[in-house]
């Protein structure tokens, strides 16, 4: 099995296989079963596993005098089960071919004027889709989500299912079936400490969400969690499809979440390509109850955020996902801008 790991881990083509035959089959199997528990029994999984893995051998040693070369061989022989499992259960998609080799779209060159008339577009329809939203946000886009609250009553997950139908076939992304029930994390709290809004849970294919998010981010996170459920490991790719999907949608509160909640990747590139005068006319161009609620959200989880804590999350995961063929890191999430700008000059984004 660790043979089979490696090998399609360097074959492109064998991870893409693995992505479009083998993954879709797994995540049925994994997902009827983790659909019968209503908490992320990945979350169970991981903390029972490392629980196990430090109380075995004191237990062992104590108790029944086994040899330590004998305690360590197998607690080596269960991280090497846990690692098989990973790949085999979802990890593998992080070694198909890139975006644009799948997709066949050309990637853009960067040019100051392309991105300025990208952010043109991009503001015009994020000050629309406040608009039009507007009052059915009102007084609650900035209240935590819940199941009883007034996001509720809007059908985000039949909304987003439906538009990833659409386009699944287009970008390589397994097609939504049953088993799509998203879990709330058993530690929320400790996840608002490093500013972790959601993740995929590879070992049962469990699309958890923080049960501290904003109604306002809401329907973004759920599509962008959902991305990788069906099969995306790149997190500009999820960004990117949570976007398309979102902004998509009808429902203006749902289409109002994909716009807003790529206001952030765009400002961190506004801010590092264009000079300081550019810049600012850009954000005055923004309607100031977006850029209230803007800092709003920011105030929000920074004051859940643990500076100490989210840098060990942050060095980890950014080592994590370099280690998986993601070489920019934790950057990734904000290369979504130059997807989104590729599929514009190819029309797919008009």
């Amino acid at each position: 099995l660790l043979g089979l790991v490696w090998l399609t881990q360097l074959i492109p083509a064998l991870a893409t296989f693995y992505s479009q035959t083998v993954y879709p089959c797994f995540s049925y199997i994994l997902s009827s079963f983790s659909n019968l528990f209503p908490f992320a029994i990945g979350d169970l999984f991981i903390f029972l596993s490392i629980a196990g893995i430090i109380i075995y051998p004191i237990y062992t040693r104590l108790r029944k005098k086994t040899p330590w070369k004998k305690i360590l061989l197998r607690d080596g022989e269960y991280l090497l089960w846990v690692y098989v499992w990973f790949y085999l259960a979802w990890g593998l998609n992080y070694f198909r071919f890139p975006f644009y080799e799948r997709t066949g779209i050309a990637k853009a060159a960067f040019s100051a004027e392309k991105f300025q008339d990208f952010l043109t577009g991009y503001v015009g329809k994020l000050n629309e889709s406040y608009s039009k939203a507007g009052d059915t946000l009102s007084g609650w886009y900035l209240e935590r989500y819940t199941t009883a609250g007034p996001m509720s009553k809007i059908p985000v997950a039949g909304v987003i299912q439906e538009g990833y139908g659409k386009m699944a076939s287009r970008f390589g992304l397994v097609e939504p079936g049953k088993f799509l029930r998203v879990k709330p994390m058993l530690w929320s709290r400790l996840m608002s400490r490093v500013a972790v809004t959601g993740y995929m849970g590879p070992f049962f294919t469990e699309f958890n969400l923080n049960q501290e998010l904003l109604s306002v981010e809401y329907p973004f996170t759920y599509a962008h969690e959902l991305a990788h459920r069906l099969g995306i490991a790149s997190e500009a790719e999820a960004n990117l499809y949570a976007y398309l999907v979102t902004s998509a949608a009808q429902e203006p509160a749902i289409r109002f979440s994909g716009y807003f909640s790529m206001l952030g990747y765009v400002v961190n590139n506004a801010r590092r390509l264009l000079t300081e005068e550019q810049y600012q006319e850009i954000v005055k161009r923004i309607r100031p109850e977006i850029v209230e609620l803007y800092n709003s959200h920011l105030l929000y989880w920074r004051e859940k955020y643990n500076p100490g804590m989210g840098q060990i999350q942050h060095q980890v995961y950014n080592a994590y996902l370099k280690g998986n063929q993601v070489s920019s890191g934790t950057k990734n999430y904000s290369e979504v801008i130059g997807l989104l700008m590729s599929l514009q000059e190819d029309r797919i984004v008009l």
